[in-house]
């Protein structure tokens, strides 16, 4: 027997989410995260039913995780419960109609809600009373800019063309049903297969955003002892069985990507940008402080201003350990240079020590404005060999793990990608990784005798610390 949905009062937790789905469809969403860092794919789910992030990243195993299988419950759900519009737009055209055929076939439990089916689900669309529709779309530019439903959910964009996913982004408009406003919330899932494809791209993005990244594997679709899942384990292991070992590591246990050409390899990363220091998103306008000054330590401090469209990042490390360590930073832009060089000014009067900064172009002009003392800044003009020996030494530091920060989402993402061409290309290289390079190129500088400065300064351009 159908079960009775009460649209009036619809799901407003996540435990009453998770026995509606159940109910609805037979589909018991794994809750149980196993490993560290990881998300549960219900957590993932029941974010972007409730539309608590705007966007959303599932990053997971091809094919043992069931990310396409998820977002295709949610799709059902999101119509059914909300009376929402949902768009799906997958890698190629056959991905939309994998994802909606899952999402029709769901039909077929005995608990789904058919009453709520205006009419049978054909190729590309089901439709609900209500006006509610699911709608599998083309991955093409035309079909990207075509409909506006409140939710978008894209499958697979490691194999989808950039400007397809970003004419696809203009899709989601909020809308009225039922007398509730239902908010837009987009999904992007896929797994990781292209070191310098869109994935990547929206990777990095997202550490831009601060949309949330959910990761998850074949263990957490596996479940644990006391909450098993849908994946058997003899399904994993006769899977390994069948694939070569470098598919296995990267495209289901989630391993990096290889590229020609990238910087820093995960060891590297995994070193320097330790979640169990602290984890941070680095957001733009947010200074971050670790650790507050010690009158006893000493300190450097990188600055790589802003260009046109680029962030100015301050980034200070305790140099008087091995180690260093990051003590403080932050992402500045789109605010004044008068209000930037206040706080970077604020900076070196709580924490003293030797400021590097890049004085190419504007630096040269901001030099003039910065109150620290003048024998202890170091201006770098980052041209010809100069350029080249500064990153190639920062390289180096970075191999021999000179360096130890928290969790710098943002930091993380630019070194994490970092390509050979982008240090030494023609353009500006990410701006975190030119602020901690500057800060290295002061190593040789002969350090203040007097500790930091007071905390607070008269004057001084009141900060948000996250």
């Amino acid at each position: 027997m159908a079960y009775a949905l009460d649209l009036e009062n619809p799901p407003l937790d996540d435990e009453t989410l998770h026995d509606w789905v159940w109910m609805m469809w037979g589909v018991n969403i794994p809750r149980a995260q196993v490993c560290p860092n990881h998300s549960s794919p219900f957590s993932a789910f029941a974010e972007a039913y409730f539309a608590r992030e705007p966007v959303s990243i599932w990053k997971g195993s091809r094919g043992l995780a069931g990310k396409s299988f998820t977002l295709a419950t949610l799709c059902n759900t999101e119509a059914s419960v909300l009376n929402a519009q949902v768009t799906i737009l997958g890698g190629s055209s056959s991905q939309s109609q994998r994802v909606h055929e899952v999402s029709m076939e769901a039909w077929d439990h005995h608990g789904s809600p058919k009453q709520l089916l205006n009419g049978d689900p054909i190729q590309t669309m089901t439709r609900f009373v209500g006006n509610a529709w699911i709608r599998s779309l083309t991955a093409s530019q035309k079909s990207a800019r075509g409909p506006h439903p409140q939710r978008l959910r894209l499958d697979e964009i490691d194999e989808m063309d950039l400007a397809i996913l970003e004419a696809a982004q203009g899709q989601p408009m909020s809308a009225v049903r039922r007398g509730k406003r239902i908010t837009t919330q987009t999904v992007m899932s896929s797994t990781h297969q292209y070191a310098d494809g869109t994935m990547t791209t929206q990777l990095k993005r997202a550490a831009e955003n601060g949309w949330p990244i959910h990761e998850w594997c074949y263990r957490e679709s596996c479940g644990t002892d006391a909450e098993p899942a849908w994946l058997l384990p003899e399904e994993v292991e006769r899977k390994k069985r069948e694939i070569p070992a470098h598919m296995w590591r990267v495209e289901y246990e989630l391993g990096e990507p290889s590229i020609e050409g990238r910087v820093f390899t995960e060891d590297d990363m995994a070193f320097m940008f330790d979640p169990n220091e602290g984890r941070k998103a680095g957001e733009a306008g947010k200074i971050i402080q670790i650790e507050k000054p010690e009158k006893s330590a000493t300190y450097t401090t990188g600055i790589d201003w802003a260009k046109e469209t680029d962030w100015t990042v301050v980034s200070t490390w305790r140099t008087d350990c091995s180690p260093w360590r990051r003590v403080a930073w932050c992402r500045l832009g789109r605010m004044s240079y008068e209000a930037i060089i206040s706080i970077a000014n604020a900076r070196m009067q709580m924490y003293g020590g030797i400021l590097v900064h890049d004085s190419t172009g504007i630096g040269n002009v901001i030099s003039d404005f910065l109150t620290h003392e003048r024998k202890y800044i170091r201006d770098v003009t980052m041209v010809g060999s100069k350029r080249v020996e500064m990153f190639n030494d920062y390289i180096a530091a970075v191999e021999q793990h000179s360096f130890k920060s928290c969790m710098i989402d943002y930091a993380h993402s630019e070194h994490k990608y970092l390509t050979l061409d982008d240090l030494f290309g023609r353009g500006h290289p990410p701006d975190s990784v030119v602020a901690d390079a500057l800060a290295w190129n002061g190593r040789s500088m002969r350090r203040p005798t007097v500790g930091p400065g007071s905390i607070e300064r008269e004057g001084a351009s009141p900060s948000v610390v996250a």
